[in-house]
């Protein structure tokens, strides 16, 4: 059965919920270091989220996802990483990841981007439309879990760096921190 959401961009008075919900979806996740909300808070503090939405179901923010620019060794732009995207773990399995993804892949191309690329599950992320692109690379990730969907263009050939926010390990200071 699927959920019904309500998905906006995220407000200032989301952080801390979306803090929440991405330590508790993360806090089980065997091949995770638990570091996700602090690269939501340092890229929010670089002013590198592109996109940020949440889904709100009965007037509670339960998940969300981020997309931010990453940076292509042949000089492709135009290019989005994707994530994390996360969701209470008591309503994952329900629709409202895809939901997120798809909602921000929308607005993506709307902005006229060339692609998004991620790290995650290939059997998740291949039914909405990832799959591993053998001309792009994420050093130090194998292939099978680096995926990518482009959306208009030529698929470029080099390796996709993230922004320096997916290294944050703590907490970070920046607009909408207590």
């Amino acid at each position: 059965m699927k959920t019904q959401v309500t998905i906006r961009p995220e407000t200032v008075a989301d952080v801390g919920a979306i803090d929440d919900i991405t330590a508790a979806a993360f806090r089980t996740v065997a091949v995770s270091n638990q570091t996700e909300q602090f690269i939501i808070g340092a890229l929010r503090a670089a002013n590198a989220l592109t996109i940020s939405l949440v889904a709100e179901h009965e007037a509670r923010v339960v998940g969300h996802v981020a997309f931010s620019p990453v940076t292509i060794s042949d000089g492709s732009k135009g290019w989005y990483g994707l994530g994390p995207v996360s969701v209470l773990p008591e309503l994952q399995r329900q629709g409202i990841g895809t939901a997120l993804i798809e909602e921000g892949l929308s607005l993506l191309e709307g902005l006229n981007a060339h692609g998004c690329c991620l790290v995650g599950d290939p059997s998740f992320c291949g039914r909405i439309g990832f799959r591993n692109i053998p001309e792009l690379v994420h050093e130090g990730v194998p292939p099978e879990v680096f995926l990518a969907k482009p959306l208009r263009g030529v698929v470029p050939h080099g390796v996709v760096a993230f922004h320096e926010g997916f290294k944050a390990t703590g907490p970070q200071e920046g607009p909408g921190r207590v």
